[in-house]
């Protein structure tokens, strides 16, 4: 059994909590207390294989002081990035969280393979008080090399579980990305070590 982990982030009140539960419940409940963190676990038939499910959701973002991620980007295979199309201020906080994803890839947490990313614009069932533009959300995720979708966890149960169902595809061929690499380091690592060796054992 394969196990993900996955991290769903977001500004508080930007429904990420509403999302998660209604992918793992099928139920919309609307109010979240929300101040504890979660870690929600589920096993599911993915493309045919059973999958350990676990969704980490911090809850209480924004959190106090500088947004270091550092648990996050350590615990997580992937990432859901939240926020409200009636919020800019949230809109700015998914900015700000996707930005600190795609430094970690650039600095000290640089993995071999960039963790998969999904911008969700949630609340579409709010058009009439839109703050953030359809178009504003898609260059964003453009610009940060992730997928991108507007839905309403209210209104939209297949479109939600279409978006966690893709997320969960990036992570595991991500998984396999990461195996070929390994592998394939690790073989070159063989040849080096047999070609290096392989000549001393000749010129002796």
């Amino acid at each position: 059994m394969s196990e993900v982990k996955l991290a769903v982030l977001g500004s508080e009140g930007a429904g990420k909590s509403a999302l998660t539960v209604r992918f793992l419940t099928r139920r919309f409940i609307g109010e979240y207390a929300s101040n504890s963190e979660c870690i929600y676990t589920k096993h599911l038939c993915l493309d045919g294989r059973q999958t350990h499910l676990e969704i980490y959701d911090p809850c209480s973002q924004p959190r106090k002081g500088k947004l270091s991620l550092t648990n996050e980007l350590h615990w997580a295979d992937g990432f859901v990035i939240v926020y409200d199309i009636s919020d800019r201020t949230s809109f700015a906080f998914a900015k700000a969280l996707l930005y600190r994803i795609r430094e970690s890839h650039l600095g000290a947490f640089k993995k071999v393979v960039e963790s998969p990313v999904f911008l969700v614009g949630n609340k579409q069932d709010l058009c009439h008080m839109r703050e953030v533009g359809w178009n504003e959300g898609q260059k964003l995720a453009m610009e940060n090399k992730c997928q991108f979708c507007e839905l309403s966890a209210a209104e939209h149960y297949q479109e939600v579980m279409t978006m966690f169902t893709k997320a969960l595809r990036n992570i595991t061929t991500n998984f396999k990305v990461k195996e070929k690499r390994r592998s394939s380091g690790s073989k070159s690592m063989a040849k080096l070590i047999n070609s290096v060796f392989g000549k001393r054992r000749k010129s002796v």
